[in-house]
């Protein structure tokens, strides 16, 4: 029986921590990935917080990656019925479905939203939440992801992005588009301000 169970013991993957898993994929595919290490809980927290917990459409999280933001808009009062999770790495996902069983955790290129989406929303977006490496992208791929974005949405539901650049991530000039932005996150590494986009 000992040796029984110490076999079994032995071919149990171990588990990694989730800096690890984001190290590994970063170094190999650097651009794919919005950030060397999870997002700190202070940026997650401020992130979350534009979310309003009264509207009842779905919630969109681009890039979820390990579920640091995820976890804050959970810890925020989202459901996570309501939660609706585009990941592009496929043990990413795994990870996603074994934290949040309840989420629709769908696998797939957040920068082409409309064909990733297109069968899975049964009602307009609340808020899209995007931890993606835009400022890596050129900047008619990061402009058609907020038009795909607002065309998944409610109207005046926000688009929340963060980014470790001082400039925005897509400009503040759009027209029909307000715009607003976070203080500069200096509890993360690196610091970082979250902006939000809405449709008028």
């Amino acid at each position: 029986m000992p040796l029984h169970s110490s076999a079994r013991t032995l071919k149990k993957p171990l588990r990694l921590d989730d800096e690890v898993r984001f190290l590994r994929s970063w170094i190999d595919k650097p651009l794919h990935m919005g950030a060397v290490m999870p997002s700190g809980k202070a940026l997650a927290r401020t992130m979350a917080q534009y979310v309003d917990n009264d509207a009842t459409g779905p919630v969109i999280e681009l890039g979820p990656g390990t579920g640091a933001i995820t976890s804050a808009l959970v810890a925020h009062g989202v459901d996570q019925k309501r939660l609706v999770l585009v990941e592009f790495n496929p043990t990413f996902c795994a990870l996603l479905r074994e934290r949040y069983p309840q989420a629709t955790i769908v696998q797939g290129d957040a920068y082409t939203l409309r064909d990733t989406l297109w069968d899975v929303l049964k009602e307009p977006a609340s808020a899209v939440v995007s931890g993606l490496p835009l400022v890596t992208k050129p900047m008619l791929t990061r402009l058609k992801l907020i038009r795909d974005a607002f065309a998944a949405m409610s109207p005046n539901a926000p688009f929340v992005q963060f980014t470790y650049s001082v400039a925005p991530p897509i400009p503040k000039s759009l027209p029909g588009v307000s715009t607003e932005a976070s203080d500069r996150i200096w509890m993360n590494l690196p610091p970082a301000r979250v902006w939000v986009y809405r449709k008028r």
